[in-house]
This record gives C-alpha cells, sequence and structure tokens, in this order.
C-alpha cells in the first residue's frame, strides 16, 4: 500500500472553494477508482492556508491509474486555480 502526502498552499480568497471541490468533485471521483483505500484533507490550525491531502491506493499503479484518469484530469485545473504551489511526498505504507 502506498500513502501520498500533498501540500497546498491554498489562496486565502479561496479556502471556501478549495475544500467544496474537494468534498463534492475531488473525493468522489477518487474513490470510484480500482484500488482507493482513502483520502482525507487535514488543515493546519496555524497556518490556515496550508492543506495536507492524504491519500491511500493498494498500489503506486493503482495511484498512477487515478493520476491518469479523465476524472482527474478534468479537475486537475479546477484545483490548480486555487493554490499557489504544491509538495508531493509518496510513502509505503509498513503497518
Amino acid at each position: 500500500m502506498i500513502e501520498r502526502h500533498v501540500t497546498f498552499n491554498v489562496y486565502p480568497d479561496k479556502k471556501v472553494e478549495f475544500e467544496k471541490l474537494f468534498v463534492e468533485a475531488y473525493r468522489p471521483a477518487m474513490t470510484v477508482m480500482p484500488g482507493f483505500v482513502s483520502v482525507d484533507l487535514l488543515c493546519l490550525p496555524d497556518q490556515p492556508n496550508q492543506y495536507q491531502m492524504v491519500i491511500r491506493f493498494e498500489s503506486v499503479e493503482a495511484a498512477a491509474a487515478w493520476r491518469n484518469s479523465a476524472g482527474h484530469q478534468l479537475l486537475q485545473p479546477k484545483i490548480k486555480a486555487l493554490y499557489s504551489d504544491s509538495k508531493v511526498e509518496v510513502y509505503d505504507v509498513i503497518a
């Protein structure tokens, strides 16, 4: 299993829109993908414009299938318009 941590620095005036896009579109599109395990959106209390999406898939291949899917490709321009930069870290889940 793998876990991806995607950190987003969201524009201050786009926070509500970012959260709404995650709940109404991003998460639902991801949950129907084969190999999907879970996804959560976290926000740092002392840095309210910084979010972390924590995504789990059964395999690297399943995660790649999500990133290459039509659903992800459709959502990318929408989410990219809401943040200034992002960072991705990928972990193997040990236990």
